[in-house]
């Protein structure tokens, strides 16, 4: 089964400029620069010539050239082993090639809502077993240390005795 092509409506080819805000409904290949923010309905695929100072609001992102700014992404962002971005990432899928650059912080949790909670029984039963745990180690240790002060302070036994005979 072939991934769905995705259909780009908008090129800005090499050596073009944007200067301001930029927005389409439609899947836009920059291979130019543009100076301003991009928001794009669906898919924005910066080619390894183009370079955006700006942030980018869409729902996919493929970086193969230049971003400086922030990426707001619900579905995924990718960027290729040729791409470089300063900037921060949010986005609920992220792939990064080998020798990409990416430099920012990145936020996974947008979509934390609409996750799957887990069973709460089982978490509650973890809980439980981890605490059991914890506590029969405590025990064991204070058990071993309340050992270890008896043997100090106990009186010495009979080879004990004897040793000190002899000397």
């Amino acid at each position: 089964m072939r991934k769905k092509e995705t259909q780009i409506s908008t090129i800005i080819g090499m050596g073009a400029e944007c200067n301001g805000d930029f927005s389409s409904s439609g899947s836009v290949r920059i291979d130019g620069t543009v100076n301003g923010n991009v928001i794009v309905a669906d898919t924005v695929i910066v080619g390894a010539s183009g370079c955006i100072h700006g942030d980018i609001n869409s729902q996919k992102v493929i970086v193969g050239g230049e971003v400086y700014g922030n990426l707001n992404v619900p579905e995924k962002v990718e960027l290729t082993s040729t791409a470089r971005v300063i900037g921060d990432l949010t986005t609920s899928g992220l792939v990064i090639d080998e020798k990409a650059v990416f430099q920012g912080r990145c936020d996974m949790n947008q979509d934390a809502a609409k996750k799957v909670k887990p069973n709460n029984k089982a978490v509650k039963a973890m809980k439980k077993s981890a605490k059991s745990a914890i506590v029969e180690a405590l025990k064991e240790v204070e058990e071993g240390s309340t050992e270890e002060a008896r043997e100090s302070t106990a009186e010495p036994s009979a080879t004990e005795s004897e040793t000190q005979a002899e000397e």
